[in-house]
């Protein structure tokens, strides 16, 4: 009798216990947000990841947020020096999605197909992370950002390890950081410009397959074929929220700004009836390019942003070139000589694949060939003229 008693027990249990898991597996639902493009801030155009957790027992439904900062007081000091924090936040569903229901911003949603016990790792997580003494991270664009953050949590050892494996995402051919963000400036040709000329080497690079998955379309083509224990992890995208209407490329407006300065300038310079034209212009091309070579050091050694680091766009953005902006001192034709060296030299980095080089640069550059070889022609017809 006991032993029909305690049989029976174990079988209660084991029932028991096999209720309880199904439970466990109805009761969570993970799935991963994809939001698209936005137009009104340079960060919104690389669109949004966040993580999103159902669960109909606490009847809670919330979103982890990698993209949460704090906008305190010396925030833009902050974001300049590449030293700003970011945190995973916690919000309601209805919160995170508020933000791109006004922006008519896409927001797609890919559910996990994971059992009880692999949601529960992933759970568990995610509420770690988001303790006080967890949730801060230093931001980078490139390399720790709210989707990278995302895309390496499968790959913990606490959560899959070595079982996880994402599919291949890779577009055919090598590309590059830099290749891969100027084709989202689709529509915004003069953030395109200013970012390549602060961007240095290191996103020059070809990607890995892990790499591109800095960028939330990606990341979401990724867990698309991702699998763990070799078994698919992720149901189809759904739609949750539509985008607005895509207006489409738009005039590539500085390139056409650069070549009316190149006309300028090499029509100033070689036209003696527009000699006061040619001063004007190279005086105004000096100057600016030297503003901006003083900007790229500032964002090459007094930030902590890694993708402003080895700019060689230095060799033609000379810091120094505001000097000869304004006057001419001795030993200008050596500097001009120097200078037109160093442009030659960025050129051949750019055909040695070093660090890219947009179209918009090179009307630039032909003007400052121009501007420094009419100083060192003029300089040495001087010295020849003072000597004889």
């Amino acid at each position: 009798m006991f032993k029909k008693v305690l049989v029976l027990l174990l079988v209660l249990a084991g029932h028991f216990a096999a209720i309880a898991q199904d439970d466990s597996s109805t009761h969570l639902r993970v799935s991963l947000l994809t939001c698209g493009p936005g137009d009104e801030e340079i960060y919104e155009v690389f669109g949004h990841t966040g993580i999103r957790i159902i669960d109909s027992v606490q009847h809670t439904d919330v979103v982890y947020n990698y993209g949460t900062f704090s906008y305190g007081p010396d925030f833009e000091m902050q974001f300049m020096r590449g030293k700003l924090l970011y945190c995973v936040a916690v919000e309601p569903f209805p919160i995170f999605m508020d933000e791109y229901v006004q922006a008519h911003r896409k927001v797609e949603e890919q559910v996990l197909l994971l059992d009880w016990k692999k949601t529960d790792e992933v759970a568990y997580f995610l509420d770690w992370n988001a303790e006080p003494e967890n949730k801060n991270y230093k931001y980078d664009f490139f390399f720790d950002n709210c989707a990278t953050r995302i895309r390496d949590i499968p790959t913990r050892p606490e959560v899959f390890g070595k079982r996880f494996h994402y599919g291949n995402v890779l577009p055919p051919g090598k590309l590059t950081f830099r290749d891969i963000i100027n084709q989202y400036f689709y529509r915004d040709h003069w953030t395109r410009v200013g970012v390549n000329i602060l961007l240095g080497s290191k996103i020059d690079k070809v990607m890995t397959n892990a790499d591109i998955m800095f960028l939330p379309d990606y990341l979401r083509d990724g867990f698309a074929s991702a699998t763990v224990d070799g078994k698919k992890i992720a149901a189809p995208a759904t739609l949750l929220l539509p985008a607005k209407a895509d207006t489409g490329h738009t005039v590539d407006l500085p390139l056409i700004v650069m070549c009316l300065v190149a006309l300028l300038t090499i029509a100033g310079l070689s036209m003696p009836r527009l000699r006061v034209l040619g001063r004007i212009m190279s005086s105004l091309l000096l100057f600016v390019t030297g503003l901006l070579g003083c900007l790229i050091l500032v964002m090459w050694f007094a930030t902590d942003h890694q993708g402003c680091s080895d700019n060689f766009n230095i060799l033609w953005c000379l810091p120094t070139n505001i000097v000869l902006a304004f006057f001419k001192p001795k030993g200008a034709n050596r500097y001009a000589l120097i200078a037109m060296i160093l442009i030659f030299a960025s050129l051949l980095l750019h055909v040695f694949k070093v660090q890219g080089l947009v179209k918009e640069f090179i009307p630039i550059l032909l003007s400052l060939l121009c501007v420094f070889g009419t100083i060192y022609r003029q300089t040495n017809v001087k010295k020849m003229v003072d000597a004889a």
